[in-house]
């Protein structure tokens, strides 16, 4: 019996072979730019190329050591540890002595532990490689300071949809790599809709077409053929990664800007690349305390309201409710006044240490408590005009008197701001005033 080679996937079949045929990124490899001069001149340097999954990180490392005639080394951080890389840098070493050049590119090197980074560093100094790394998560999170500073950082960007739909066409027509010996057709609606589903990651489009043209027994690839290739069309959301971040960013300041619709999209966008709607609505109860505050108390138990929805009805009615929250919070009053007062108050608490409370403020149970003077000249409010006691000092005695919260004159808060301006006045009228209050 004869055994084939196993073929291997189009995506893997596609990579481009030349700078040339690289679609994409070319705000780093158009003419002229300083990465493809580099390459084009065989001249490698070490890097990190920080992008999202598809973006070509793989490819680029390759072309980089193919122009520069170099040993190409390739390790995983998720399966490899230090004694992968000592042995890297010792082949890399017999070679740098017989007068090549390594490039060692390692995958997913954001989880390489900073130990694991720092074995790199001698070596990355004095020559013996050329360390590329690829990561998905921020540089500036992932990668000590030592490792950063002895390598350039290239950002590279979800493919466009113009590059995508000219990598798609490429491997359609291709006869040699691609399924041009198929006769393949693709409609151009189904088409539209793969460059959709590929989101921006050229493997994953490569690998939707592959599929199709397997199940398109007609040799045309139409929508429902299509549909079936692609059993879901989550979009790219890691959960624990810089997409995660970056949107629940983009909607916290949707809501803070007031654009209910912008939200309601990045919610959305959200959901549909498989958050936990809890999480959604944890963020929203923030929002409605960190940014519209008095303004409109009511967001705070719209936001809770929504949670409980979530938590009592499941899916998709309490995403509603979610959603129902956020278009509030973004359309009401703003206001982060309680927000910048408990931040003030929290520097203050521990800028003045343990400063003891006032004996007029304390509570006197006891005989002892009361001969001690606990609770003497303490004056309640309720007996006092207006229910207010002007000009008593609740701070401690040796902290001088402060302002956290300052009501903006918005919303309800324009209220809150009156009241505490009229009270004020009271206080500055009062002969029981203790100390100046601040002005």
């Amino acid at each position: 019996m004869t055994r084939h080679a196993p073929v291997r996937p189009l995506a893997d079949r596609m990579r481009p072979r030349t700078i040339t045929e690289f679609l994409g990124q070319d705000h780093l490899l158009g003419p002229g730019k300083a990465l493809r001069r580099s390459i084009e001149a065989g001249h490698p340097h070490s890097m990190v190329l920080w992008g999202p999954p598809g973006t070509g990180k793989t490819t680029l490392a390759r072309l980089v050591a193919e122009a520069s005639e170099a040993r190409f080394m390739s390790l995983s951080a998720v399966m490899s540890g230090v004694k992968d890389i000592r042995a890297a840098v010792e082949e890399a070493r017999a070679r740098r002595e017989h007068g090549q050049a390594t490039i060692l590119f390692v995958d997913e090197a954001h989880r390489f532990n900073k130990s694991q980074q720092d074995a790199f560093l001698p070596f990355v100094e004095d020559g013996t490689l050329v360390f590329i790394g690829a990561t998905t998560e921020n540089p500036s999170f992932e990668f000590n300071n030592a490792l950063l500073s002895r390598v350039r950082t290239y950002v590279l960007r979800a493919l466009s949809r113009e590059a995508l739909r000219g990598l798609l066409h490429r491997a359609v027509a291709d006869a040699e790599r691609g399924l041009g010996d198929r006769g393949l057709s693709v409609e151009p609606q189904a088409m539209d809709q793969l460059v959709e589903l590929a989101d921006g990651d050229a493997r994953r489009g490569l690998t939707l077409l592959e599929i199709a043209a397997d199940l398109a027994d007609r040799g045309v690839i139409d929508p429902s053929v299509l549909a079936e290739a692609s059993a879901s069309g989550l979009r790219r959301f890691d959960k624990g990664g810089e997409a995660f971040y970056d949107q629940i960013s983009a909607l916290h300041k949707a809501v803070r800007g007031s654009d209910a619709n912008a939200a309601l999209y990045w919610y959305c966008r959200m959901l549909d690349g498989g958050c936990d709607p809890l999480y959604v609505a944890r963020r929203v109860v923030r929002m409605a305390s960190e940014d519209i505050g008095n303004a409109d108390p009511r967001g705070l138990q719209v936001a809770l309201n929504a949670w409980e929805a979530q938590e009592r009805l499941g899916s998709p009615e309490g995403e509603l409710a979610i959603a129902h929250a956020i278009a509030y919070l973004a359309s009401v009053p703003k206001s982060n006044a309680v927000y910048s007062a408990y931040n003030a108050a929290t520097k203050a608490a521990r800028e003045h240490g343990s400063l003891e409370v006032p004996l007029h403020l304390r509570n006197a149970p006891t005989k002892l408590m009361r001969q001690l003077g606990y609770g003497e000249e303490y004056r309640y409010a309720h007996d006092e005009p207006e229910g207010y006691a002007a000009g008593e000092d609740y701070f401690p005695e040796d902290m001088p008197p402060q302002r956290f919260y300052e009501p903006l004159p918005r919303g309800l808060e324009a209220k809150i701001r009156e009241r505490l301006e009229r009270l004020r006045t009271l206080d500055n009228q009062s002969p029981w005033r203790r100390r100046p209050k601040p002005k």
